[in-house]
């Protein structure tokens, strides 16, 4: 399948174009900071493993605002982040978080950093709340996760009506949503209101682990506050940034498999080597 059936497929080569490369004359705030509002005490884990996918794949610097307990969790893992509010360049929002315990404090921090005109990368506990961003928004769920979007907009769906089509489903959470979809599967579909349509089909079966997608996110996070300037100029650049955080997701669960089985942060610790045979590629 490919452009003839009205999706790209997005390659290694498509990915190493849209890596940043920090250039000598750079500091922490020109490579981007990545706000991050994630996790909770009952999936800690899921803030730590967005942390550890954005801090792998190149940012100059992560804010971690979140629980107490959660932010502990995090620094002890990463004690190079930022536990307190600050500047930021891009968002990274839901995470490990459940909406239907969601406290109006909560969703009130996310509508204020949905509200700022910043990227933001949307996952789990604040789909729902997609529609306030003011800024390029990216939403990133699985199957189940897209069938609760779509019904929040008044469109029925099953979840065996989106893995039997997941391309066409995605585009229309994305023209309903207006926002772009990063639809996780075995096959990535990257769908913008626009009407481009990416697809990556780069990972290993062995990705289906729990927490992967957490990684992901902050994959994804981390590319869009080290391109904050380009999408501040254009949001179309959503797109491709998306798929290259499929790309690369995809390509470092393969290298951390090895034809055998990996765990999240496999995963994460995969993708600097990932990124250094992009940029070499591209060389």
């Amino acid at each position: 399948m490919g452009a003839e059936d009205g999706w790209r497929d997005w390659t290694a080569a498509d990915a190493a174009e849209w890596i940043a490369m920090p250039e000598a004359s750079d500091d922490k705030y020109r490579r981007g900071v990545l706000g991050i509002r994630t996790g909770s005490v009952e999936y800690p884990g899921a803030a730590v493993l967005g942390v550890e996918g954005a801090a792998r794949t190149g940012v100059g610097m992560i804010r971690y605002l979140g629980p107490p307990a959660v932010r502990d969790a995090v620094l002890a893992r990463r004690p190079e982040v930022v536990g307190q509010a600050g500047r930021v360049q891009a968002w990274l929002l839901g995470s490990g978080m459940d909406p239907s315990v969601r406290s109006g404090v909560l969703a009130g921090e996310l509508r204020e950093a949905l509200a700022s005109g910043l990227p933001a990368v949307v996952d789990a506990g604040a789909l729902d709340l997609a529609s306030a961003g003011t800024g390029p928004v990216v939403v990133t769920p699985h199957h189940r996760e897209l069938v609760g979007l779509l019904d929040g907009r008044g469109v029925e769906a099953s979840v065996d009506d989106v893995a039997a089509r997941p391309g066409e489903w995605a585009v229309r959470a994305a023209e309903v949503a207006g926002v772009a979809v990063l639809l996780k599967g075995a096959v990535t579909h990257v769908a913008a209101p626009g009407g481009e349509r990416l697809r990556v089909e780069l990972a290993t079966p062995w990705l289906a682990t729990a927490g992967s997608g957490d990684v992901l996110g902050g994959i994804l996070g981390a590319l869009l506050a080290t391109h904050h300037r380009e999408l501040a100029a254009d949001a179309s650049t959503l797109g491709p940034l998306a798929a290259t955080a499929a790309a690369v997701h995809g390509l470092a669960a393969r290298r951390a498999s090895g034809g055998g089985p990996i765990a999240a942060l496999d995963v994460a610790e995969a993708v600097p080597a990932v990124i250094a045979e992009l940029v070499a590629g591209r060389r």
